[in-house]
């Protein structure tokens, strides 16, 4: 028997059959509505390619049942009531593709934000809560609820629930008592100060959840299945304040027994099945978890809830490792497993598993550059490792009619995306790497063990690219002679970039962080990292769990000050994993030169020395693109990439790349 066979086996939601143990997580849909709300081209390629991959069960992203009570800069996402009739008309075209695959599909419909209305939404809009409490973000009181608002909500529930089934969707997932979204928010008494009927007791806060899906039973029958995203714990310290893994702390929000609790509740109230993870917004790095947290971090909480209820448990957090979903099954901890991020990465996920094709996954990096850190930002939902990712037929790739000879210098990241989709057009590109081996700066940065998917995307290029037959010169460095003498019809030069050094004096215990993060040399036991920016704070923390005296020297007035994570998430842990687990850091502070101890740094006008074993240099790269500035007044067709070009980070090697790529 295939050894992930129990993945596969069908699963029921109420009446609903779903045909394996997959589903694919809500992630925000941004960008992927039209202009009345409906689901634009994009959407509808989006969430059907993921049903073609394989998923037995596709949960959209949020979507909005009310524009009235909260402002959410419509249309932004899909809604069932802004335009009922071009949202069932759109959508019905989505959901009759997805049927082809024997794939299931719910709407998952939003309460509103309340207080985490991130700010690229809000505008001028005024946020609203159960009570006057300070917003996530802004600096701004919440505006209370009223009683008539609530209802008004319920009743839009009813009516978006009802065109989504006249539209062919098989259930709905509501959004959602998790996260400290508006309905989390209400069932949270720090954030739910209300004196009336849905504040108080544990039973009022839950009852706007409770109205909720009676009013959808009511309307679209009781064979209609209702899910809730749901968050066991909040790991709430404070208002902006959230707890770390293993920190002891005291809950303010939401904490296991009354989770426990409302579970029980939530389920008699009507709910057919309870999506489990934990975290808040003021723990954002627990709803969104950065590969600083472990794989499979809510397992611990689905199994906690499967095991007070009696409907399915739906959990997803970093499960993209085959072996752990499986595991997460056979120990009852959940019934169905959910991706998210990883089916952004590759939509085939499950298609590929199924077949016994695990090398030929392209792995997430839980980096959240393309995906949660872009929607922050910029409203935009996107892929670090997947260009394609929510725009699929437009980026979908052509066959070449001209084929081609490229000759690439360089195998790290933008040589090795260059190649997988030149090679997927018709062309013959052959990577030359002075090296031997493949990855460049993916190999330092994926020493860490929190960045193993640093090297696991290494491991992907090299399977794929073996798959493809691409050719592969390692240990061969490219000059200008080799290129002349190629015959290549194109050239790619994509160097990659080296550290940054500079002068300290007795440079004999300056070392650069990619050499302590390989090994190369021994750091001792008192080290100081120059540079708080990400890789001075992830090497400080791989020292100091080394139980090394590690100090950060930062020239700026904090960490990640520069070139830090885009998403908050990320930037928010690390800069606070930082200090716990003892790492010292001095910001405002600039290195003057080793001494015969250590090392004399500045600070506010005076000097100190630090005792160090060794000086880490952690203060960026330098493009190395000296190759490409000798061919440049050469009549060549030549590309420039990745690093070589401009020192960026993984999502845009790869994003080049592939636009490069599929226009040559």
């Amino acid at each position: 028997m295939y050894k992930y066979n129990k993945l596969f086996q069908p699963i029921k939601i109420g009446s609903l059959e779903i045909k394996n143990r997959f589903a694919m997580a809500p992630m925000g849909p941004l960008g992927l509505s039209d202009s009345d709300g409906g689901f634009n081209d994009r959407g509808i390629e989006y969430y059907t390619a993921r049903a073609r991959g394989g998923v037995g069960l596709v949960i959209t992203g949020v979507t909005f049942v009310d524009e009235e009570v909260e402002q959410h800069g419509f249309p932004n996402v899909p809604s069932a009531t802004f335009n009922p009739v071009q949202f069932i008309r759109t959508a019905r075209e989505m959901t009759e593709k997805i049927h082809a695959y024997d794939a299931k599909i719910f709407l998952q419909m939003s309460a509103g934000f309340g207080r985490v209305t991130i700010p690229t939404n809000l505008g001028e809009h005024e946020a609203v809560a159960p009570s006057p409490i300070p917003h996530r973000w802004l600096d701004k009181t919440c505006r209370e609820l009223t009683i008539d608002e609530i209802h008004i909500i319920v009743k839009k529930f009813g009516d978006a629930a009802y065109n989504s089934k006249r539209a062919g969707f098989d259930g709905t997932q509501i959004h959602a008592v998790h996260e400290g979204y508006l309905l989390d928010q209400f069932a949270i008494s720090f954030f739910n100060h209300r004196t009336d009927e849905y504040g108080g007791c544990l039973e009022n806060r839950l009852r706007f959840a409770k109205e909720i899906v009676e009013e959808i039973k009511k309307r679209c029958g009781e064979d209609f299945p209702v899910t809730l995203r749901y968050s066991l714990k909040s790991f709430i310290k404070d208002w902006r304040e959230g707890a770390l893994p293993g920190e002891e702390f005291e809950e303010k929000g939401r904490d296991i027994p009354e989770g426990i609790e409302a579970a029980k509740l939530l389920v008699d109230y009507g709910y057919d099945a309870l999506d489990v993870d934990a975290g808040s917004y003021d723990s954002w790095w627990w709803s969104h978890p950065p590969m600083y947290q472990k794989k499979g971090l809510y397992i611990p909480f689905a199994k906690i809830v499967k095991d007070s209820v009696n409907v399915p448990v739906i959990c997803a957090g970093r499960m993209d490792n085959p072996d752990l979903a499986l595991s997460a099954i056979n120990d009852g901890a959940c019934d169905i497993i959910s991706l998210g991020r990883p089916l952004l990465a590759d939509e085939n996920y499950v298609n590929k598993l199924h077949s016994g094709n695990l090398e030929l996954i392209r792995p997430c990096l839980s980096c959240q550059e393309g995906c949660m850190g872009r929607i922050q930002h910029y409203s935009a939902l996107n892929c670090a490792v997947n260009p394609a990712a929510c725009r699929e037929k437009e980026f979908e790739l052509k066959p070449s009619i001209n084929k081609k000879k490229v000759l690439i210098a360089g195998g790290g990241v933008a040589g090795m995306e260059a190649a997988r989709v030149l090679a997927l057009r018709g062309h013959s590109p052959v990577i030359y790497e002075k090296s031997s081996h493949l990855g460049g700066n993916l190999i330092p940065g994926g020493a860490p063990d929190f960045k193993e998917d640093d090297h696991a995307l290494i491991a992907w290029y090299e399977a794929t690219l073996k798959d493809l037959k691409v050719e592969i010169k390692l240990s061969t460095e490219v000059t200008k002679e080799t290129i002349k003498n190629s015959g290549a019809d194109t050239v790619i030069i994509s160097t990659g970039s080296k550290p940054k050094i500079f002068n300290l004096g007795d440079n004999s215990k300056v070392y650069t962080a990619e050499q302590v993060l390989l090994k190369q040399v021994n750091s001792g036991n008192d080290v100081v990292v120059i540079g708080g920016g990400l890789v001075g704070c992830e090497l400080a923390i791989c020292l100091a769990k080394e139980n090394k005296n590690v100090t950060i020297v930062e020239v700026q007035n904090k960490l990640l000050a520069l070139n830090g994570p885009l998403c908050s998430a990320n930037s928010d842990m690390l800069e606070k994993l930082v200090p716990y687990t003892g790492v010292k850091v001095l910001t405002s502070t600039k290195v003057l030169k080793t001494t015969e101890n250590g090392v004399l740094i500045e600070a506010n006008g005076s000097t100190t020395e630090i005792k160090a074993d060794s000086i880490v240099l952690a203060v960026g790269y330098t493009s190395e693109n000296n190759l490409y500035k000798e061919l440049e007044s050469e009549a060549l067709d030549i590309h420039i990439l990745g690093d070589a070009r401009k020192v960026s980070n993984i999502m845009y090697a790869i994003w080049d790349a592939y636009e490069v790529a599929s226009n040559i």
